[in-house]
C-alpha cells in the first residue's frame, strides 16, 4: 500500500499522527493510557519501518528506545525453578516497563528491530534464546509457561501467530516448525476471525513450505466467512485492531508489512539513538508521598457496616430455575442496589475455554442475571471481560457458549482488555502505583456485578469476588497476563482495584466450582450455591467457609479486611438463605495453600508433572 501513490497524502496524515505520539526518548506512548506500557513503541517502529524509505530521526529514536528497553530479570533458584520451567537469566521484552519478559512483546520487539534495519544486533539475538526457550517441543506458545507448578500450561494461536511471524526468514527450528503445524491444525479446525487472521498473517512467510501453500486458499475463505459472520451477529462492536487484522490477512498473498526480509537483503541502518529513560524528578517523589499518605488517612477512615448480608441459595444444578432464584436472593439488596433505570455490568470470569474444565462463569448464570436485571427494569445491561490468559475475548465468548446467551437477550459484550482506558487515584495504595488504569465500562456504569466462578488458585489461594477484578484492568496499559499487576503483587493489586471502583454487587457461580490447581487446571466440584452480597470481602469470606477454608489465611482477603474493604469474620457476617452448613463441603486446595483448610488434615492437589 505504501508504493502506491494514491495513497501517499493519506500515508503522510497517518505518519504525522503517529510522529505525534513519539515522547522525546524515542517511545511511543498511548494518549490517555499507562505511561509504562511498553509495547506501542514496537508497533510505531514496525509501521515507520514500512512509511520512511530510509531510517528517520523518529525510526533511530524508537530503535534506540527499544534496544535500551529490558525485561527484568527474575531470581533463578531452586523455588523459582519448581515455579516454571523457563531460564528466566535470558533477557526479552516486558509488556510494560521494568517488569519481566513475555512472548508477545519478544516477538514484537525482535521484529520491529529487524524491518528497521537493526537484526543483527546482540540485542535482538538474544530476543530470539528467549523465544526459543518458552515454545513448546510439540510446537505452540502461551505467553510465558510452558509449565507452571509442574502443570503443562497449553498453547495459544495468537502467542504462537506472533512467535511464528518472528522467525520468518531467521532461522528454523524444530519447535517452530511445530508451532506451524499447531497453526495449521487451528486453521482447519476454527472459525474463530482473530485466530484465522493472525495464523494467515504468521504463515505467508512460510508458504514456500507445501503444506502451507495448500492450505493458504482455503484459510482466506474461512476469514472472508468469519468476517461476515461477526457482522451479521451483531454480537461485538466494531473493532479497530480485528479490522486492521483481517484486512492485513486478506492481502498478505499480495502484500505483508509484516514479514521480514531475508538478512541479505536488510538494509545498512545507522545506529539507533539511544535515550536513558527518564526519572522521576525529587518533587515528583515528594508529592507521590504526599498523596500516598492522604489516601492512607482516608482509607483509615472508611465506613464498614456491620453485619454484612450475605444471601446463598441452593441451586443443584444449572438447569434449576436461576432467574428465580436469584430475584429472591436480590429482594434483600433492592434498596442499597436499585437496577430500575441502571446501565448495569455484569463481569463474569472468563479466563480460558476447554470442553473438558469448568474454568468460566457459567453462562447460564450470566442468563439468569440478565434476566433478573430486566425484572428489575434495568435500563441496559453489560456483559463485560479482560481475561489476562486469551487477548482474543471473542474467541471465549463464542466457545464457551456465552454467546448465544448474548444474542438471545440482545445483551452486548465489551472487550475490557481493548476499552479506552481511564486514570484513577489508586485509592489502596497497597501497591506502589499511583493511579490505576480501568477500563471505561466498569468506571461509568451504574452498577457493577461482580460474577466469578468459585475455584481454587495456585497464586492467591482462591478466586471469587475480588480477584475477579483482575479483569477489569485494560491489557492495553498492563500487557497479558496483566504484566505490571503480577510484578507488583497479586494480593496487593487485587485490593487496590477493589478500593477504586468497588463492585456494587457479587454474585457467585458456585453451582460446579473448581478445586486443585486453580484456576485451569483444577477438578470440577459441585457444590449447588448462588452467593450474593454487596460486601464483597464478606461474599468471600463465605464462600471460603463454604469451601472449608479459612478466610483469614487468604492473603488479599486479610489484607482486604485490614484495608477495611469489608468484613471477614462469622460474627460479622449475616447469613440467611439456605444454611451455611447445609451446602459445605471441603474443597481440595492447591499444595501451597494446604493451610487454609478448616479440615484437621486436608487433601491437597499434587502439582507433579
Amino acid at each position: 500500500m505504501a508504493q502506491r501513490p494514491e495513497s501517499q497524502p493519506l500515508l503522510d496524515r497517518g505518519r504525522a499522527a503517529l510522529l505525534s505520539w513519539q515522547q522525546p526518548d524515542g517511545s511511543f506512548r498511548i494518549h490517555g493510557g499507562n505511561p509504562k506500557a511498553a509495547w506501542p513503541t514496537s508497533l510505531a517502529l514496525i509501521a515507520l519501518s514500512q512509511l520512511d524509505i530510509v531510517p528517520s530521526e523518529a525510526t533511530r529514536s524508537a530503535a534506540g528506545w527499544l534496544c535500551a528497553l529490558e525485561g527484568r530479570l527474575v531470581h533463578q533458584d531452586e523455588k523459582a525453578r519448581e515455579i516454571n520451567e523457563i531460564d528466566s537469566s535470558i533477557v526479552g521484552w516486558p509488556w510494560t516497563e521494568r517488569t519481566f519478559s513475555w512472548v508477545d512483546p519478544t516477538a514484537l520487539g525482535c521484529l520491529a528491530l529487524r524491518l528497521a534495519g537493526y537484526g543483527d544486533l546482540p540485542r535482538v539475538r538474544e530476543g530470539y534464546r528467549l523465544l526459543l526457550d518458552r515454545v513448546y517441543e510439540t510446537g505452540g506458545a502461551n505467553a510465558g509457561n510452558r509449565r507452571v507448578f509442574g502443570m503443562a500450561t497449553q498453547p495459544v494461536p495468537e502467542n504462537t501467530a506472533n512467535l511464528v511471524l518472528a522467525f520468518v526468514n531467521w532461522e528454523d527450528d524444530p519447535r517452530v516448525a511445530a508451532s506451524r503445524r499447531f497453526l495449521l491444525e487451528v486453521a482447519a479446525d476454527n472459525d474463530d476471525l482473530e485466530n484465522l487472521a493472525w495464523t494467515r498473517i504468521a504463515l505467508e512467510g512460510w508458504k514456500q513450505e507445501p503444506e502451507v501453500a495448500a492450505a493458504l486458499p482455503r484459510l482466506e475463505e474461512r476469514i472472508a466467512a468469519a468476517y461476515g459472520a461477526r457482522h451479521a451477529s451483531k454480537l461485538f462492536a466494531p473493532s479497530t485492531v480485528r479490522e486492521a487484522v483481517t484486512a492485513l490477512a486478506l492481502t498478505a498473498g499480495r502484500s505483508c508489512p509484516l514479514v521480514p526480509p531475508p538478512p541479505s537483503q536488510r538494509h545498512d541502518a545507522p545506529a539507533p539513538t539511544a535515550v536513558k529513560p527518564k526519572k522521576p524528578t525529587f518533587s515528583e517523589i515528594i508529592y507521590s508521598g504526599f498523596r500516598g499518605l492522604m489516601v492512607r488517612a482516608v482509607g483509615r477512615m472508611r465506613h464498614v457496616t456491620t453485619p454484612a448480608l450475605v444471601r446463598i441459595a441452593a441451586a443443584p444444578s444449572y438447569d434449576a430455575p436461576l432467574a428465580d432464584l436469584l430475584w429472591d436472593q436480590y429482594a434483600a439488596f433492592r434498596v442499597p442496589v436499585p437496577l430500575k433505570d441502571k446501565v448495569v455490568v455484569l463481569k463474569p470470569n472468563f479466563v480460558e475455554f476447554h470442553r473438558d474444565r469448568v474454568i468460566n462463569t457459567h453462562p447460564a448464570v450470566i442468563g439468569a442475571v440478565i434476566e433478573m436485571c430486566r425484572r428489575e427494569g434495568a435500563r441496559q445491561v453489560i456483559v463485560a471481560e479482560g481475561p489476562g490468559h486469551w487477548r482474543n475475548v471473542e474467541y471465549l465468548v463464542t466457545a464457551s457458549g456465552l454467546g448465544e446467551v448474548l444474542a438471545r437477550h440482545d445483551v452486548p459484550f465489551v472487550d475490557l482488555n481493548h476499552d479506552t482506558p481511564v486514570e484513577l487515584p489508586n485509592l489502596g495504595r497497597c501497591t506502589k502505583l499511583e493511579h490505576l488504569y480501568l477500563a471505561r465500562t466498569i468506571v461509568e456504569a451504574d452498577v457493577l456485578i461482580s460474577m466469578p466462578k468459585m475455584k481454587t488458585h495456585h497464586w492467591a489461594g482462591v478466586t471469587l469476588s475480588l480477584k475477579n477484578l483482575f479483569g477489569t484492568v485494560p491489557g492495553i496499559c498492563y500487557g497479558w497476563p496483566k504484566n505490571e499487576l503480577h510484578w507488583q503483587g497479586i494480593d496487593n493489586s487485587i485490593v487496590d482495584i477493589a478500593l477504586t471502583r468497588t463492585p456494587d454487587l457479587a454474585i457467585v457461580d458456585g453451582i460446579v466450582g473448581m478445586e486443585g490447581d486453580g484456576p485451569l487446571n483444577g477438578e470440577a466440584k459441585a457444590l449447588g450455591a448462588l452467593v450474593m452480597g454487596t460486601d464483597l470481602l464478606a461474599v468471600d469470606a463465605t464462600c471460603c467457609r463454604l469451601m472449608r477454608f479459612d478466610p483469614t489465611k487468604v492473603g488479599h482477603l486479610s489484607l482486604a479486611w485490614n484495608k477495611r474493604l469489608g468484613v471477614i469474620h462469622e460474627h460479622e457476617i449475616e447469613v440467611s438463605g439456605t444454611p451455611l452448613t447445609e451446602l459445605s463441603q471441603p474443597f481440595v486446595p492447591h499444595e501451597r495453600f494446604a493451610h487454609l483448610c478448616l479440615d484437621a488434615e486436608p487433601a491437597v492437589a499434587a502439582t507433579s508433572g
